[in-house]
This record gives C-alpha cells, structure tokens and sequence, in this order.
C-alpha cells in the first residue's frame, strides 16, 4: 500500500469524507482522480471537472505514487 502520510499535497481527517486520503483544497479522494486516468480524462480533464485542484497537486501525487511503486520494486527485486 502507497503511504501517502509522506505526500504534501494530501491528508486523511477520520471523520471527514469517511477517513479517505483527498487533495487538502477541496477534500476530493484521491481515488476520483485515479478512476478518471483509468477511465481515460487527461489530467487537464481532471482539472477542468473537478475545480480547486491543479495540476502541481495532481503531478505531486503521481510522483509519489511513481515514487512509492519504484521503491517496493527495488526492494522486492534488489539489483545484483
């Protein structure tokens, strides 16, 4: 699992939208911005539906995931 604790951009408040890690702004899950890159918006898209965020958020929490996910690789599978 990704530790968002570590991304600046981000927060989870128990008790607010259910515990669930959001864009500090405007309280959107992150899993909205997720599920809409799968669906295929762009991030412009993104920005455009979905007011109070831009795109220095939304490129900050994909590095963190990019980063996160790069880690776990290095460590399952150490180079020789």
């Amino acid at each position: 699992m990704i530790d968002w604790s570590k991304c600046p951009v981000v927060e989870s408040v128990p008790g607010k939208v259910s515990g669930a890690w959001v864009f500090k702004g405007p309280r959107l899950p992150l899993y909205v911005l997720f599920e809409n890159l799968a669906a295929g918006a762009t991030i412009h898209d993104f920005i455009e539906w979905f007011g109070g965020v831009d795109e220095s958020e939304v490129k900050a929490v994909l590095d963190h995931a990019a980063q996160e996910l790069r880690t776990r690789v290095v460590h399952a599978h150490p180079v020789r």
